[in-house]
C-alpha cells in the first residue's frame, strides 16, 4: 500500500484549497501529483468557488451510533444525509440479508462497528476504478509538542512542512557541533511556526457543542476544523484489495468516527471512483455537488453512494430529451430509492430503483433522506407476469388514473410481447371499450389478459423506518419506527397531502396503507 499527503496552497478564507504534496519517496511522485490534481478538482466539483463555514460545519461530523438504537446512525445537522443514509441502508441490508436472526436491540458496539465497515466497503467496491484511495486526516498538534527537547517522537510526516527542510535534516554531512545545533534550532523554529499558524487556523470558528474533546483528529485541539485546515491535512492511502480497506478501517476506526469522518468517506468514494469517471457521469458541472447555501447533496452524489455511478437522474437507462442523452440507473440496484418528489412530478423513478435486490429503500423528501426497510424478502421477489403487465400498463398511464387512451392499447400489447396485429388490437379495443369512451381500464385489461392473476408481494407486511436526525424522532431519540402495511384491493390511490410518508410510499405501492406503532407517522424531514 502507498500513502501520501495532500496539502493546500495558500488561499483566501473561503476558497476551496488547492493541494500540494509533502515529502515522500521519489518513486511515487507522479502518483502524488495526480492525487493532488484530482483532489483540487474534486474540491471544486463538491463545493464550487467558495465554501461557507456554516455548511462545512454541518458536514463536519463522524459516524456515530444512537444510544437508543445500536445500529442506527445519528445525523447532527442537515446536509450529510446523502452520505449517512446510503451507508445506513447498506448496513441494514447486511444485517437483514447476510446475518439473519440478529435482534436489533442486542447488537454489541463491536458488531455495529463491523457492520459499518462492511457497509462502507460494499459502497467502495461499486466505485473502484483502479485502486482504493482511502482519505484520512493528519492530526492537529500542540505547538509545544513540535519543539520538545529532542523531538525524536514526532514523525516527519506530522511536521507540516517543508519537504526541503526535512530532506536537509536527513542528509546533513558530518560537521562540528555548533553548526549542527544551529541547523537543528532553525528546523525546530520553523516547525513551531507552522504548527502555531495551523492552530490559529483551527480556532477561527467558534467551538461547536457537538464537537467532543477528541473530535478534531483525536488530539483534543479546541474548535472545529475550518475548510482550509481540513484540506491542508488530507492524506491518501492507496490499497489494492477491499480486504485491505476493511483491515485499514478496523485498525483506524477513528478515521470514520471522529470529526469529519463523513466527509473523509465522501472524498474516499470520489477518489476511488476517479475524477474523470465522475465528471463523465455527472455531465453538468456548472453547479457544485453540495449546495452552497443549504448544504444538501445532489442526486448525482446520492446515486454514486447507492450504485457506484454519479449519474444525475433516477429513471431507467438513458432518456433522449431534445437530442440530449440523459443518464439514469442502468441495472437493478442493491438498495432502492423512492422519493416524494415523484408524486410532485419533479422526477420519474424507474423500475431499477423501485425494485431493488434487497427490501431496503432510501426515501427522499424535499430536504432530507431517510431509510425504509423490511424483513419481508417477498417484497423483492421476481415479478410475476401479471405484475409485469400492471407495471407496463402504468408506464402508459402517465396521470396515474388507472386507464389509458384506447389508441395506446397496441403499444401496451407490444411492450408485453402479446399479440399486437392491428385486426386483433381493434377487436380487443371494442371488447375492452364497448361504450366507445376512448379509454381502456386497468382492471378490464387485467381481467381479459391475466384472469388468474398471481402476486409475489404479500398483502400485509411490516415496515421499519429510520431518520437519523434526533429532532425528527420521538423524544429526540434516534430509533427505528415500525409499522404494519396493508395493500388494499382497490387500485384507486387515496392521496393525502398532509401525510408525506404515505404519499411517498404510494409511489412504490399505490394502494398501500400503514398503521404505525404508537399511531405516530415517522417524519421524512
Amino acid at each position: 500500500m502507498g500513502e501520501h499527503s495532500l496539502q493546500s496552497q495558500p488561499a483566501g478564507e473561503q476558497q476551496p484549497p488547492a493541494a500540494a504534496p509533502s515529502s515522500e519517496a521519489a518513486g511515487t511522485s507522479n502518483q502524488q501529483q495526480q492525487g493532488v490534481q484530482d483532489l483540487r478538482e474534486i474540491c471544486q466539483l463538491l463545493w464550487g468557488s467558495s465554501i461557507r463555514q456554516e455548511v462545512f460545519r454541518r458536514w463536519s461530523q463522524g459516524f456515530e451510533f444512537s444510544q437508543c438504537e445500536p445500529s442506527a446512525l445519528v445525523q447532527r445537522d442537515g446536509g450529510p444525509c446523502c452520505v449517512i443514509a446510503p451507508v445506513q441502508a447498506y448496513l441494514l441490508k447486511i444485517l437483514l440479508m447476510e446475518t439473519p436472526g440478529h435482534s436489533f436491540s442486542d447488537l454489541t458496539t463491536d458488531k455495529c462497528k463491523a457492520l459499518l465497515i462492511q457497509a462502507i466497503c460494499q459502497i467502495l467496491t461499486k466505485c473502484k476504478y483502479t485502486k482504493y484511495r482511502v482519505v484520512s486526516l493528519r492530526p492537529r498538534q500542540d505547538p509545544s509538542a513540535s519543539v520538545a527537547a529532542g523531538d525524536a517522537s514526532c514523525p516527519a510526516e506530522e511536521m507540516d512542512g517543508d519537504a526541503e527542510m526535512m530532506d536537509a535534516l536527513e542528509n546533513l554531512p558530518p560537521n562540528d557541533g555548533n553548526e549542527e545545533v544551529e541547523v537543528g534550532v532553525e528546523a525546530m523554529a520553523a516547525a513551531a511556526a507552522v504548527a502555531e499558524s495551523d492552530l490559529k487556523n483551527q480556532n477561527t470558528a467558534s467551538a461547536s457543542p457537538d464537537a467532543g474533546a477528541a473530535g478534531a483528529g483525536g488530539t483534543g485541539a479546541p474548535g472545529p476544523w475550518t475548510p482550509e485546515a481540513f484540506h491542508e491535512r488530507l492524506t491518501v492511502t492507496e490499497l489494492e484489495q477491499i480486504d485491505d480497506v476493511e483491515k485499514y478501517y478496523a485498525s483506524h476506526f477513528n478515521v470514520l468516527a471522529e470529526e469529519c469522518g463523513v466527509l473523509l468517506l465522501l472524498y474516499t468514494v470520489l477518489l476511488t471512483k476517479g475524477l474523470d469517471n465522475v465528471l463523465s457521469e455527472v455531465s453538468d458541472t456548472s453547479e457544485p455537488l453540495i449546495h452552497g447555501t443549504y448544504g444538501y447533496g445532489s442526486q448525482a452524489l446520492i446515486n454514486l453512494m447507492l450504485t457506484g455511478r454519479a449519474v444525475p437522474y433516477v429513471w431507467d437507462n438513458e432518456q433522449d430529451v431534445g437530442g440530449l442523452k440523459l443518464k439514469g440507473i442502468t441495472q437493478q440496484s442493491d438498495i432502492g430509492f423512492i422519493t416524494l418528489m415523484e408524486q410532485m412530478q419533479y422526477c420519474t423513478v424507474g423500475f431499477f430503483y423501485k425494485n431493488p435486490k434487497n427490501p431496503v429503500w432510501v426515501m427522499g423528501s424535499e430536504t432530507h433522506l431517510t431509510v425504509l426497510f423490511s424483513n419481508e424478502k417477498r417484497l423483492v421477489s421476481p415479478e410475476t407476469p401479471s405484475e409485469i403487465a400492471r407495471r407496463v400498463f402504468r408506464q402508459f398511464d402517465t396521470e396515474g388514473s388507472n386507464f389509458i387512451p384506447s389508441p395506446l392499447l397496441q403499444d401496451v400489447l407490444c411492450a408485453l410481447d402479446l399479440v399486437s396485429e392491428p385486426e386483433y388490437v381493434e377487436l380487443m379495443r371494442k371488447k375492452l371499450d364497448p361504450e366507445n369512451l376512448g379509454i381502456i381500464l386497468l382492471n378490464e385489461f387485467m381481467y381479459e389478459f391475466f384472469p388468474s392473476e398471481k402476486k409475489s408481494v404479500p398483502d400485509t407486511f411490516d415496515l421499519l423506518h429510520y431518520n437519523g436526525i434526533p429532532n425528527s424522532n420521538c423524544e429526540n431519540r434516534v430509533r427505528f419506527n415500525k409499522g404494519h402495511a396493508i395493500l388494499l384491493e382497490s387500485d384507486v390511490r387515496m392521496c393525502n397531502p398532509s401525510d408525506p410518508m404515505l404519499t411517498c410510499l404510494q409511489t412504490k405501492w399505490p394502494n398501500i396503507e400503514v398503521n404505525w406503532n404508537d399511531s405516530r407517522t415517522p417524519s421524512l424531514n
